[in-house]
């Protein structure tokens, strides 16, 4: 969701040396025509998702993957864990008017759209995660959540 945290944490975890993709950015995502055919939505491009896990899974370096879209449930078998950030709606959208690394959420249509993501999708993603971290704690609890998850990985432990 929109002011969890994901950037920042992304960016303390590639300043760290591991491999980042936010789907939010780049060419990730594609337009994909609706079920009913009026119109198209943005998913995930799965021929490009395929190719860096089918990379990642040959060179065995962490890879962690963020952003939401539609399609993102197809590549589940494929990932070792399936993490939603969460914090209150109200942390969520101070953080959001305090920042300056992106302007969405800046406008009253985007706060409202934030809003009701919160209460239908938030659920969607909590449903399917493996493992829920809350974001109000510091940045380096978060981070190092992520980099024992890691270790887990490659040990085989739990």
């Amino acid at each position: 969701m929109s002011g969890t945290g994901k950037s920042t944490v992304l960016g303390e975890l590639a300043r760290l040396g591991y491999r980042v993709v936010d789907t939010d950015y780049g060419d990730w995502m594609e337009d994909v025509p609706v079920p009913d055919g009026i119109g198209a939505e943005l998913q995930w491009c799965e021929a490009r998702i395929t190719e860096l896990i089918d990379e990642h899974e040959v060179s065995g370096v962490p890879l962690f993957i963020s952003g939401t879209s539609r399609n993102q449930g197809k590549f589940y078998p494929r990932f070792d864990q399936v993490i939603l950030f969460s914090a209150p709606l109200e942390v969520m959208l101070e953080r959001i008017a305090a920042r300056e690394t992106n302007p969405f959420g800046k406008t009253l249509d985007e706060r409202e759209r934030i809003i009701k993501d919160t209460a239908e999708v938030e659920p969607l993603l909590r449903a399917s995660a493996t493992m829920e971290i809350d974001t109000r704690q510091p940045l380096t609890e978060t981070v190092s959540q992520l980099r024992d998850l890691v270790g887990q990985v490659k040990t085989g432990k739990p």
